[in-house]
């Protein structure tokens, strides 16, 4: 008979906490929202689990090789909105690549662009948005590794990891200063105005290319996630905010939110009532071992239990709303919704959207790619700073 303890590690996330299964979703009129897709919960209920189940859910993990050599093999304690930032791209990447209809089933076989996602999270050093890049890219930040992060930071650290990822090609714009710039959006790119590089190709190769295929397709996008870090209180949510910040789960490019409580990072990907719903990283899973290219055990990458909720009003005021637009055509729309959602309605806004780069500001500079160099000194010392961080949610002006 084979040892029980291993099988019962393997499902951890799903018999933890059995009695979460017994938790009901509340008995209310209003419909659920979830990533810009409503649900009516007295004939939707099913279809709405499947869609919270489908999102890639990325917890603490143990027994990982240590970060940087000589680093933790852990990230409990202190990875948990380095696990959101993982979420709200993983999100990005699964619209862009499956489309936000896409359903998991654990019985059924996934699409390779499935599985080529997931790898980009594995913890692995050579995985993209792996826990030890993210930590080593966010030595560059200020912080330690080891060390806790708001949400600002982390939505830095992912801008600077996209420029690494030629598969993708997902542009990350993080807005400063409570604004969102478009003329500074339409510049993003790493490529300027032209064809976004193939795996391998270089910039200066596909701008070659530019006028030979203008009349073939369309140029000059390439999907964005779009991040605006806030501040919608001093200790506690604004009460004028919450309708506004509720209107952003509604939009069809909406991506998610990071937030939560000081120290404590969830992921909100919707609303019933005056209750947030999201996915809590604070579960300490095994690392999962998989040789590169080789489809991935995935049933402990999705939460299978009943959202977790909580109050609107028990949310820290500082978040980051995450959105992604595949097409040009599609961040159009985001800025119409904004302006007649949210501007327009609204006494108090929670952010700015403005046409060109203000003119009190330095010049907009793309983002490059960074130079990366990670030693032991970077490393936390000790277990006892882990939450010294005066961040907390804070945001910074980078």
């Amino acid at each position: 008979m084979p040892p029980i303890i291993p099988v019962l590690a393997k499902y951890e996330n799903q018999i933890n906490v059995f009695s979460e299964f017994l938790e009901d979703l509340p008995d209310v009129d209003e419909p659920v929202w979830i990533l810009g897709a409503c649900y009516d919960l007295k004939t939707k209920k099913p279809e709405l689990l499947s869609d919270v189940r489908s999102r890639l859910w990325f917890t603490y993990r143990k027994k990982f090789s240590p970060i940087g050599g000589t680093g933790p093999s852990s990230d409990a304690g202190w990875g948990c909105m380095l696990r959101c930032g993982q979420m709200i791209l993983a999100q990005a990447l699964v619209s862009r690549h499956l489309g936000r209809d896409w359903r998991w089933d654990a019985e059924k076989r996934q699409p390779k662009e499935y599985h080529r996602i997931l790898h980009c999270f594995l913890d692995k050093k050579d995985s993209c948005y792996s826990i030890h890049q993210m930590a080593q890219m966010g030595v560059g930040e200020g912080k330690s590794v080891g060390e806790w992060y708001g949400p600002n930071t982390v939505a830095q650290v992912l801008k600077k990891l996209a420029l690494f990822d030629d598969w993708n090609t997902l542009a990350v714009y993080v807005s400063m200063d409570n604004t969102v710039v478009i003329e500074d959006i339409s510049k993003s790119g790493p490529c300027g105005q032209g064809e976004v590089p193939a795996s391998g190709q270089s910039c200066s190769e596909a701008q070659g290319k530019t006028l030979n295929l203008q009349s073939q397709r369309p140029l000059d996008w390439r999907p964005l996630l779009l991040v605006i870090p806030l501040r919608m209180g001093i200790n506690s949510i604004n009460p004028v905010y919450i309708q506004a910040f509720k209107e952003c789960f509604k939009m069809p490019q909406s991506c998610g939110v990071l937030g939560g409580k000081p120290n404590l990072a969830y992921y909100f990907i919707g609303f019933i009532d005056d209750e947030l719903i999201y996915l809590d990283p604070h579960t300490t899973q095994q690392a999962v071992d998989t040789d590169s290219g080789s489809a991935v055990d995935d049933q402990s990458y999705h939460c299978q239990r009943t959202p977790h909720r909580m109050k609107i009003t028990s949310l820290d005021p500082s978040v980051a709303l995450g959105f992604f637009c595949k097409s040009e055509e599609d961040f159009d729309s985001w800025c119409d919704l904004v302006q007649q959602e949210l501007l327009k309605k609204r006494n108090l806004r929670m952010f700015e959207l403005v046409e060109k780069h203000p003119s009190h500001w330095p010049p907009f500079v793309p983002p490059t790619k960074p130079e990366v160099q990670t030693t032991g000194a970077e490393f936390i010392e000790s277990p006892d700073k882990l939450f010294e961080s005066e961040e907390e949610f804070e945001i910074l002006n980078v």
